[in-house]
């Protein structure tokens, strides 16, 4: 982020964890309850994402109840993967119960995934590596946007680390091509922290089951051997809905 005015991860975190929740309204888009809250700490108030485990509607292939831990999971991914798209996110309780908590991003409305590939791809190409090791099975085409430092952004992470394959993307640009070497580096980086046990890896693997855990491992090191964006499965759905 290049807005001077913006606090730092750490201070966003320690405000998310510790501060007032307070609940402004209901988000109507999506099929789950998720709310618009201020959060209020120490004279100063951040707006916020909350997606409560209660408010979470039951699906036939994902566990129930552990969407908002996917929500942190996804941000902690991208933390050790040093890709700073997805706004801080924590797990805390809240008005309505434990769930995932996430700092608000003033998104430009006129942004989304169609609107800004053209002028950072090399940005979006690690959204789009991001997704295939997260095994993200929703990135719709708002689920990408820029804030006005015309930073990059990605939020909705709660159907990602399925242990069976279900990448369902708008991000289909790359079919072939090769995954350029500094996200490459990148990648072997995140294997390190895995071959050596890392504790960072720790908070990552306590909200996955160790399938998941094991499944992601897998996802990481197939793209190391092929080094290459994948084509489209032939034999299942490739792209959410509604896409947008």
């Amino acid at each position: 982020m290049t807005d001077k005015n913006m606090p730092s991860k750490l201070e966003t975190a320690n405000h998310l964890e510790n501060g007032n929740v307070s609940p402004l309204g209901l988000v109507t888009i999506g099929s789950n309850y998720t709310f618009l809250v201020d959060v209020e700490y120490q004279g100063k108030t951040l707006k916020a994402i909350y997606k409560p485990v209660a408010g979470e509607q039951p699906l036939w292939d994902f566990p129930p109840g552990t969407l908002y831990q996917r929500e942190y999971a996804s941000y902690v991914l991208s933390e050790l993967l040093q890709w700073y798209f997805v706004p801080t996110t924590v797990i805390r309780e809240g008005p309505y119960g434990i769930g995932s908590l996430q700092q608000f991003i003033d998104a430009d409305p006129e942004t989304n995934y169609f609107t800004i590939r053209d002028n950072q791809p090399e940005e979006l190409k690690k959204i789009a590596v991001f997704d295939l090791i997260a095994n993200n099975a929703d990135r719709k085409a708002s689920h990408c946007f820029t804030d006005k430092t015309k930073h990059i952004w990605s939020i909705d992470h709660g159907l990602t680390f399925n242990e069976h394959w279900k990448l369902r993307t708008v991000i289909w640009d790359f079919i072939d091509q090769s995954i350029p070497a500094p996200i490459l580096k990148q990648l072997h980086a995140l294997k390190n922290l895995i071959n050596i046990k890392s504790p960072k890896l720790v908070v990552l693997q306590s909200v996955l089951n160790p399938a998941e855990s094991q499944a992601l491992e897998h996802r990481l090191d197939n793209l190391l051997q092929n080094q290459k964006f994948p084509q489209p499965d032939n034999d299942r759905r490739n792209i959410p809905w509604p896409w947008f």
